[in-house]
């Protein structure tokens, strides 16, 4: 029976450690996008600035379209990383929510294991006692029955001994 319950401890564990790998994955996605993003925002707002039409500079209108579809072209990056950051962050929530369920199995197979070691242990301790028990039992017998027997041989009749 242990070892079924430490094969499923092994198996729980190692379930635990591939999901909390996962999560330090996605973890780090989530982070590396979040810097894509940030860094796109930045690059974004330098860009705006350069507007060809800015501060009253004269400007084709093919260069200020340009511009302008560039911008269009950024907000629709961000708004993409934007979603990709929230899809992560979101797969990252529910890969913590399965690494406490796989963490709390683990405690407790651990538990139950502790506790069948526990009543093994009082177990052959009452069994120990049991035999301890019947072995003075024994041997008081044998000292009683020594006793009476003593009574016996000494006396010349063959009837037994009364008190």
């Amino acid at each position: 029976m242990t070892t079924a319950l430490h094969t499923l401890l092994e198996y729980a564990e190692s379930e635990r450690d591939a999901a909390l790998a996962a999560l330090l994955q996605t973890e780090a996605s989530a982070r590396r996008m979040r810097e894509q993003a940030s860094q796109l925002l930045a690059y974004r707002d330098d860009y705006r600035l350069r507007h060809p039409a800015q501060g009253g500079r004269s400007a084709s209108i093919e260069l200020i379209r340009c511009h302008q579809n560039f911008m269009a072209r950024l907000e629709q990056a961000l708004a993409q990383q934007q979603g990709q950051v929230q899809a992560t962050e979101a797969h990252c929530a529910t890969l913590r929510s399965a690494l406490v369920a796989l963490e709390t199995r683990v405690a407790s197979v651990r538990k139950l294991l502790e506790r069948r070691g526990q009543a093994a242990r009082q177990s052959a301790a009452r069994q120990e006692q049991r035999r301890s028990d019947e072995t003075a039992q024994q041997q008081h017998r044998r000292r009683e029955d020594g006793n009476n027997t003593m009574g016996w041989r000494m006396g010349a009749e063959t009837a037994p001994l009364t008190h």
